[in-house]
């Protein structure tokens, strides 16, 4: 039987031995307490995170995918940050995947005995056809989840680059792994309800992964999503407005640049900058990799 008492993510808050008695305002008042505690943690590892963020980036530049794992809300919250990432940077649904144990419908349902299977994830990532030139990160609040742990062994059997995130010290998942990033939250307001502190600190760092890597291979201009998918109408005001914020332009000359781009806020900007037509920017780009602060270095020399 597993031991539970060792891990800190499932000992008993002092401070919440009367939750069932608070009211309204006290429940607010000592989860948004505990939810700094959140923030302390995930600074403590900030050089294993950049370690992961410097490794992620240079799985993508090498044309590898990232792929989080992970059961309940870990898995969740992986699924939740690849989703994020097509729209946000541009990038297509397969370079960065979450996969969660029992498929699609763990998603709104939990699905039993998933989380502990030592083959599941193995045969999802095969079906993604895993290779080892992808990078697997592991989520696990406890750290011992069998799914996480044995994804992550696979990965690591075909030579992938591995990170795992954990809630607990010495974690079992963290052993696997290149990387290992272990915030301590402590012990949540409800009991092993690892939802609360335990998620927030997972998604603070997936999204720092996430956001971190793809400013690392130009998705990013200054702090302007410059790769931005223009799909709807706030969409494509944010788009004018992210080219008019980058070149200190009208609104009208952002529109007729992002009309010669093709819609491409990165596009149409390089074009300002650079003075140059549609297909000069676009070659120039193609050459730095899509990385405008490049493409203006190199205009320079």
């Amino acid at each position: 039987m597993i031991n539970l008492a060792t891990y800190t993510t499932e000992k008993r808050n002092r401070d919440t031995m009367n939750l069932d008695n608070m009211s309204s305002m006290e429940i607010a008042l000592v989860a948004n307490k505990e939810d700094e505690n959140v923030v302390k943690a995930v600074r403590s590892v900030i050089p294993q995170i950049a370690d992961t963020i410097d490794m992620a980036a240079e799985t993508l530049e090498q044309r590898g995918r990232l792929i989080y794992i992970g059961a309940g809300t870990s898995g969740r919250l992986g699924v939740l940050d690849a989703s994020e990432c097509p729209p946000t940077f541009g990038v297509s649904q397969e370079l960065v995947t979450g996969i969660i144990a029992g498929g699609k419908e763990a998603l709104f349902h939990a699905v039993e005995g998933a989380e502990d299977s030592k083959i599941l994830a193995e045969q999802e990532l095969k079906k993604l056809e895993l290779t080892g030139r992808d990078m697997v990160i592991g989520l696990s609040a406890s750290g011992r989840t069998p799914y996480v742990l044995y994804g992550l062994k696979y990965a690591s059997s075909i030579g992938c680059k591995t990170a795992a995130i954990a809630c607990n010290k010495d974690s079992v998942i963290g052993k696997e792994a290149d990387i290992s990033i272990e915030p301590v939250t402590g012990p949540e307001i409800l009991t092993g309800s690892t939802r609360l502190k335990a998620g927030t600190a997972q998604k603070m760092i997936l999204n720092m992964i996430s956001t971190g890597s793809m400013v690392k291979i130009g998705k990013v201009y200054e702090n302007l999503m410059v790769d931005l998918q223009n799909t709807n109408e706030k969409l494509a005001v944010r788009t004018e407005n992210i080219v008019m914020s980058a070149t200190s332009s009208d609104r009208e000359t952002a529109r007729r640049l992002l009309e010669e781009a093709d819609g491409s806020a990165k596009l149409a900007i390089t074009m300002f900058i650079l003075d140059k037509p549609a297909n000069e920017a676009k070659e120039i780009l193609k050459s730095t990799h899509g990385s405008i602060r490049k493409a203006i270095r190199e205009s320079k020399k």
